[in-house]
């Protein structure tokens, strides 16, 4: 197999090397791995087994879509499976980032502040939520509700005494983003997690505690909603839709707050009521089903690129002997060059538009250019193998996904060799 893989890639043989040190040295973490997936794979089989799930649930609905008893049942799935009260899957997110402005918007109000305990958000809420961009175009902060940021401690846990110093009577949002974003810091724990909302709630009961769930489900036995996040959201297209979901994303939590957000994404009066799903039931079902075992595959793919770097000298986050809470894997390259190659190189070795050579280029939401390495059978989908960077500093190159462990390893290959 490696003999194949080098004829047909050109692999150095110093690279192939690398490859079968790292595996060799990785092989009690990916038990652990492996036996996260089966607690995984037991919850979505068990939910579906109560849910009675049949072939009428795959089947789609058009026009208003009232009545599907696929959406519907596909709602109280994942509501079982994340520990919530409710659910609520759509296509008609377009995003992670539209399914968490829907929170935003579904829950806060003008006058309301908004804390978030994990330091600055993800780029693209930036704009969202009124910290960057110009003109009306309706953030919170247009709707006037503020905004307030507690930066992380150095060592990238969260900072208990700035986060109540933050809290006045006009908050009614707090916010954690479990990802690391592209920060060069540890990704939350669902335990840390878990403490910031038990602490925040110690001050007021009342305060909403929201999750930016992206890239973190599957990766531990428990989610948020099982410490006490009175919401949390993420994309379809990254781990809950295991690959096949063609777009998407959800809200799980607490049953009002998700009508609020149902409300926010329709209109009101008609909350989850509606929303045809054409013919997504079917992929959406199936892509559940396939999660843990493709979070699976996404987390030895990381770790396999964490331990080959890590050996030829580089400095990764996490380190491949950590605890994993995302599938997100940083690994600081020193410069744009390096980064550009290893993009090139992922895209390289992906399935779709291998031909293609990815540059960097000014993406709407993003405040740097940004390069990214998407060969997917979805879009954009970064459940399959992917990796993009800001150009700034530190130059880090942020890895995630692989469908198959054996098809990423192939593209890590071929990203490593040219930066080797």
């Amino acid at each position: 197999m490696e003999t194949l893989i080098q004829k047909i890639y050109g692999i150095k043989e110093k690279t192939i090397a690398l490859m079968r040190q790292a595996e060799a040295e990785l092989s009690e973490r990916f038990s652990v791995f492996e036996k996260k997936a089966e607690a995984g794979q037991a919850k979505v089989l068990a939910a579906f087994h109560e849910e009675g799930v049949s072939e009428r649930h795959l089947l789609g609905t058009t026009g208003y879509g009232y009545d599907d008893a696929g959406r519907e049942a596909l709602e109280r799935i994942y509501a079982s499976v994340f520990g919530a009260e409710s659910a609520l899957v759509r296509q008609q997110f377009v995003s992670g980032t539209h399914a968490l402005a829907a929170c935003f918007f579904g829950v806060l109000r003008p006058g309301d502040t908004l804390v978030f305990a994990t330091g600055t958000p993800y780029d693209t809420l930036e704009e969202v939520v009124g910290l960057r961009g110009d003109g009306d175009m309706g953030s919170l902060a247009d709707w006037g509700v503020s905004c307030k940021v507690v930066p992380l401690k150095e060592d990238g846990s969260p900072d208990f005494s700035a986060i109540a110093d933050a809290i006045d009577g006009s908050v009614k949002m707090v916010a954690m983003q479990r990802s690391k974003g592209y920060a060069w810091r540890k990704s939350l724990s669902v335990k840390d997690i878990g403490e910031i909302i038990s602490f925040v709630k110690d001050i007021r009961s009342d305060i909403v505690c929201m999750v930016d769930n992206c890239y973190g489900e599957f990766v531990e036995e428990k989610e948020p909603t099982a410490v006490g996040a009175d919401l949390m959201a993420g994309s379809l297209i990254k781990n809950p839709g295991g690959g096949l979901a063609p777009t998407g994303g959800y809200i799980a939590g607490r049953a009002d707050l998700v009508e609020k957000v149902a409300c926010r994404l329709t209109a009101p009066g008609i909350g989850g009521e509606v929303g045809a799903t054409l013919d997504v039931n079917r992929l959406f079902y199936q892509g559940l089903f396939l999660a843990p075992h493709t979070v699976l595959q996404s987390m030895k793919s990381a770790a396999l690129a964490a331990k080959m770097l890590e050996l030829a000298g580089f400095d990764t986050c996490p380190r491949s002997s950590d605890d994993r809470t995302d599938i997100i894997q940083a690994i600081r390259l020193g410069d744009a060059d390096k980064v550009c190659a290893f993009c090139q190189g992922i895209q390289k070795g992906s399935p779709i538009d291998s031909q293609v050579c990815p540059m960097p280029w000014d993406m709407p939401g993003y405040e740097s250019p940004v390069i990214m390495a998407a060969g997917t059978f979805v879009s954009g989908a970064s459940i399959e193998i992917s990796a993009d960077a800001p150009i700034r500093e530190p130059y880090a190159v942020y890895l995630q996904g692989g469908l198959t462990y054996e098809s990423a390893k192939i593209a890590l290959l071929c990203a490593i060799d040219v930066i080797l």
